[in-house]
């Protein structure tokens, strides 16, 4: 949710054809998920807090969701994505601010519902890059996963979210011809490259910042965070 507008704006500033920005942004971030996904999905399962029987149950959901998203926003004009990013960002927004927590039903779901539940988190998903944790949690949570397990487990998700999503913006792109230089698709390697390098350097010090600031003002700065940047965004591509 932070990088998509970043990478709008930065492609904007670059020249870059108005019409295939946002996919560009969008397809470059969901190729970045990959390497953070596997990253925090091996952290968490050392610790034995990814509950596999649910991944592997989403899974196929996950892969069919991916393509049928990617699909969908390959013919999406970029207001129309534009729009429905930032009405999820600012979803997103207000619930950090009212601090909204889903309360456990005991639901359970077969192997029939999870893989429809992955299908529209990844469809969701892959329209905006995001690696479906926001999502996933409070299904977990629902299901009175313990928060632990959701989160780990959700990382685990997040891997083959990016992973098909990756792939649908690739085989999308492919043959479009006003695309930069050094493409691959709708994945543009020279931002995929800097973001990836950066993140090594500056997760250390956001991890330090997270338990040093308290948790209410870490949401409400990262809300109003996430909502100048969506309106940024807006504005760059209108």
């Amino acid at each position: 949710m932070v990088i998509v507008p970043l990478l709008a704006i930065a492609f904007d500033a670059q020249g870059i054809d108005t019409n295939h920005i946002l996919h560009l942004a969008v397809g470059t971030a969901m190729a970045s998920i990959v390497f953070t996904s596997l990253s925090s999905m091996r952290a968490h399962a050392s610790r034995n807090s990814v509950r596999w029987d649910i991944v592997l149950r989403m899974t196929p959901g996950i892969l069919l969701g991916s393509i049928v998203g990617t699909y969908l926003a390959k013919y999406l004009p970029t207001r129309v994505l534009a729009i429905y990013f930032a009405g999820f960002v600012f979803l997103m927004a207000i619930n950090m601010l009212v601090d909204l927590k889903p309360k456990g039903s005991k639901l359970v779901l077969e192997f029939k519902g999870l893989s429809a539940a992955g299908f529209i988190i990844s469809g969701l998903s892959a329209l905006i890059a995001m690696g479906g944790a926001v999502l996933t949690v409070p299904l977990m949570l629902y299901m009175e996963v313990s928060m632990v397990q959701a989160i780990g487990t959700a990382a685990a998700i997040g891997f083959p979210i990016a992973v098909g999503g990756t792939a649908g913006y690739f085989a999308a792109g492919s043959g479009v011809t006003q695309l930069p230089p050094l493409s691959f698709g709708y994945v543009y390697l020279p931002a995929l490259g800097g973001i990836a390098v950066a993140s090594i350097f500056m997760a250390p010090f956001g991890a330090h910042l997270a338990h040093k600031l308290p948790a209410k003002l870490l949401r409400k700065i990262f809300a109003v965070l996430l909502c100048a940047l969506a309106m940024k965004m807006l504005v760059s591509l209108w």
